[in-house]
């Protein structure tokens, strides 16, 4: 048990010093570029305000950089150390091997509330393999969901290693992949954040799609679909989103404190 507790703490000792890397890395790369404001919900709402009810909701969403939102007001987007030059990776992303072209499948827990996952490796092969590199490495191990939305847009937002909206593993990705041809994203879809307009900005952020949802593309198109949830949804609607926003807003931290207390692919 003393060996175990020490392994525990080494590993832990080790995923802070990996995190604090990374962060200060991502801060030095992109010092001179500005915050972004988008979330995956706050980069479509330019395009989303035609439709007058989606563009009213999307309003309340413009934020930090790291969101899953539609387009300026209302998506989930990577941070400043996700964002990359269009059309370029940036950074040391996995490799696209990783995913083998298969089928994955896993647990996650929330608030030790189980998951089933399932990550489409043949679907989303960029996105796929880097978070299986990162599940594999222990970055999500104790990170918080930063962001809920509700009132017509149903995301939980997860994945940031700063908490902020802001954060992310230190490289940024594209392309879009797997993206759904009509912006209808169902109950228990796993997403990858990104800023508005920019495929190549996703990296660790992730959102929970956990009721079904539209969310319009824009010009770079949709937002990359790298699995689903195949059990467990419902509690974490009872337990988590029912609950709704700090400060009974649309957008925001979850009133219920959310944290990824563990996630397992195989």
């Amino acid at each position: 048990m003393v060996v175990n507790k020490k392994q525990d703490r080494e590993s832990r000792e080790a995923r802070v010093r990996v995190r604090a890397f990374q962060a200060r890395r991502a801060v030095h790369e992109h010092q001179q570029k500005r915050r972004l404001r988008d979330n995956i919900f706050a980069g479509i709402a330019v395009t989303a305000v035609l439709a007058l009810a989606v563009g009213a909701q999307l309003a309340f969403f413009s934020g930090g950089s790291g969101k899953v939102a539609p387009s300026t007001p209302a998506t989930p987007t990577p941070s400043a150390s996700e964002t990359a030059p269009a059309g370029a990776n940036s950074g040391d992303v996995p490799p696209t091997t990783l995913a083998e072209g298969r089928t994955w499948t896993g647990t996650m827990a929330l608030n030790g509330i189980p998951l089933e996952i399932e990550l489409d490796g043949a679907a989303a092969p960029q996105a796929v393999s880097s978070t299986i590199s990162l599940i594999n490495s222990g970055f999500y191990q104790d990170l918080t969901c930063h962001r809920l939305t509700t009132g017509g847009f149903f995301v939980l937002q997860c994945g940031d290693p700063e908490g902020t909206g802001a954060g992310g593993p230190g490289y940024s990705y594209g392309p879009v992949e797997n993206a759904p041809a009509d912006n209808v994203y169902p109950a228990g879809t796993l997403a990858m954040a990104r800023q508005g307009g920019n495929a190549y900005s996703m990296g660790s952020q992730f959102f929970i799609v956990y009721d079904d949802t539209t969310i319009p593309a824009d010009a770079v198109g949709g937002y990359t679909v790298l699995g689903k949830v195949t059990g467990g949804l419902d509690q974490i609607k009872a337990q988590i989103t029912d609950a709704g926003v700090t400060g009974g807003s649309a957008d925001g931290a979850p009133a219920v404190p959310t944290t990824i207390t563990q996630v397992s692919v195989q």
